[in-house]
């Protein structure tokens, strides 16, 4: 099979297809041949300031890094995924930075990545100015302007100067598919780590590159570009959430992979249902990327107040976080001609896990077809547990995975195991496989709740609660109890004029999950913090449960 550098990936296609629009943001429609020559001036201005590949990946240990790295702290808009490729091409490796970071985790960050240079938006400087000087290396700045009006920060160069000033030639490097692709991830790591990939794993199986005749991987570059290249399939994505989380910029990648158009939507601060679904209507997508309930909801609202022409929509794919059946049902009604997926990945281990649902099939939640390297390990991690195995375990996959985590030895050897001679990746989820080779995921381990002596995962009864219609929102956390040890708290956003009380929602969710499991109460809230990608902030929600917030 062929082993793919996404740099060289990109070139191959847009050398067959230069005319082709390959990415479109606001009034900007650029095509393969503008992203390209857009990339190289990128990747020759970063060689020009002495940034690159350092040290060859058969010297270092999977927890190290031989390449200098770049920091993408921006919303979405062609500079973020322009600022991810044109470092590829440098043999830099750019990673992602929550913009809602405060000065002190941006400044943790940026000096656990051992940040050389940093691509912000205007918006953003204030806080990197706070930190900068007490981050050593940090001596590249490039500044978007967003429009804000915010000055140039001193010692920063505008962007496009630094583009307008570079090379447009090819740089002259020799791409590898060593080369690092890294996401800053935090989730039951604790503190923010880089997960470290090979392009050629990530671009398997995190972006999906393959050959969809079959599934396979492809065995040549030259068969993936005439397939890519092919018009009669070219499609276009519209990857919603931010690309500072891996969902939205694995999806954008994974376009590219195919010759597709990546669309972005206008508004890109914050989750604007209407401009997501005018943006499907104007530019005649085929490929919607959400996150669950927390983008399902807004969107289904916007559905049921206007208007809209989405009769190029195709596809949608919900990844980071499960959409629920009662929204995939109503989905199916709007659209009934969509293909629904729920897609299961972690940074730790790629896509893992997918449901697919289409009108006339009843939709459910959390019950998943496995990816052939995807398994489920025993409490111990000693063993691979055969489909039809009663007790739950690890979700786990083998194959393509991370290298490590980036500067720690002992939390890359306990995420990723080696089980009878094959190495996995263990992210945290517990799952059961069952016989006919369904795996049900139970939920991440970190926010199980034990209760009188059972486990009860959060996912599950959150699961349970939104099939209630009045349920706009909701998240499970734990509390401690003297009398169960702790007891299961819902934080339930209702819909607007909704009187529903605690007993008509126990009641419902009862019809899916198991009494034991159901909330010992229910704090109505009018809003659920959530991360800008749609993912439940459990600490704010145990915070909520014991009175702290």
């Amino acid at each position: 099979m062929v082993e793919l550098n996404l740099a060289a990936l990109h070139e191959a296609i847009a050398e067959r297809v230069p005319d082709r629009e390959c990415l479109v943001f606001r009034d900007r429609r650029l095509t393969w041949a503008d992203v390209t020559d857009r990339t190289r001036r990128l990747a020759n201005a970063l060689r020009d300031r002495g940034l690159g590949q350092v040290a060859p990946r058969s010297s270092l240990d999977g927890h190290q890094s031989g390449q200098d790295h770049l920091a993408c702290y921006l919303h979405n808009g062609n500079e973020y995924l322009e600022a991810m490729l044109g470092s590829y091409k440098a043999r830099v490796a750019p990673y992602n930075v929550n913009y809602r970071y405060v000065a002190e985790e941006l400044e943790y960050l940026l000096r656990d990545a051992g940040t050389r240079a940093i691509v912000f938006h205007s918006r953003m400087a204030a806080t990197l100015d706070e930190v900068r000087h007490r981050v050593d290396g940090l001596d590249v700045l490039l500044q978007v302007d967003d429009g804000s009006g915010l000055g140039l920060l001193d010692g920063a160069e505008w962007y496009e100067d630094v583009l307008a000033a570079s090379s447009s030639g090819r740089p002259d490097v020799d791409w590898s598919p060593d080369d690092l692709y890294i996401l800053y991830t935090g989730g039951t790591t604790g503190m923010p780590k880089g997960v470290l990939w090979r392009q050629a794993d990530v671009a398997v199986s995190a972006f999906s590159i393959k050959d969809s005749s079959n599934g396979r991987e492809w065995a040549s570059l030259d068969d993936l570009v005439d397939d890519a290249a092919d018009d009669s399939t070219m499609m276009r994505f519209l990857p919603s959430p931010p690309f500072m989380h891996g969902a939205g910029h694995w999806n954008a990648f994974s376009a590219w992979g195919r010759g597709a158009q990546v669309v972005i939507q206008g508004v890109t601060d914050r989750l604007d249902a209407d401009d997501v679904l005018r943006t499907i209507e104007r530019e005649r997508v085929d490929f919607l990327l959400i996150v669950g309930d927390a983008y399902g909801q807004p969107l289904l609202d916007a559905l049921d107040r206007g208007s809209y022409d989405l009769s190029s929509l195709r596809i949608l794919l919900s990844g980071g976080a499960a959409l629920s059946a009662p929204r995939k049902a109503r989905f199916l009604e709007h659209l009934p001609d969509l293909t629904l997926i729920d897609g299961v990945g972690s940074s730790e281990a790629g896509g893992q896990m997918r449901q697919i649902t289409v009108s006339g099939q009843r939709a459910s939640t959390g019950t998943f077809v496995p990816e052939p390297e995807s398994a489920v390990l025993s409490e111990e991690l000693g063993r691979v547990l055969a489909p039809g195995h009663e007790g739950t375990g690890w979700l786990a996959k083998g194959g393509r995975i991370p290298l490590g985590y980036l500067g720690d030895a002992e939390k890359t050897a306990a995420t990723f195991p080696a089980v009878d001679g094959v190495r996995y990746s263990v992210p945290g989820d517990r799952a059961r496989h069952r016989a006919d080779g369904i795996i049900e995921l139970h939920g991440r381990d970190s926010v199980t709740i034990n209760t009188g002596g059972e486990k009860v995962f959060a996912e599950e009864v959150e699961a349970a609660l939104s099939h209630h219609p009045d349920v706009y929102d909701v998240v499970v956390a734990g509390r401690p109890s003297e009398r169960w040890g702790q007891e299961v708290v819902a934080i339930v956003r209702l819909r607007d004029g909704s009187d529903v009380d605690e007993t008509e929602l126990l009641a419902v969710a009862a019809e899916h999950v198991a009494r034991y499991k159901l909330p010992k109460c229910v704090i109505v809230r009018d809003e659920i913090v959530r991360s800008p990608a749609g993912k439940a902030d459990y600490r704010w929600a145990r915070a909520v449960a014991v009175g702290e917030a």
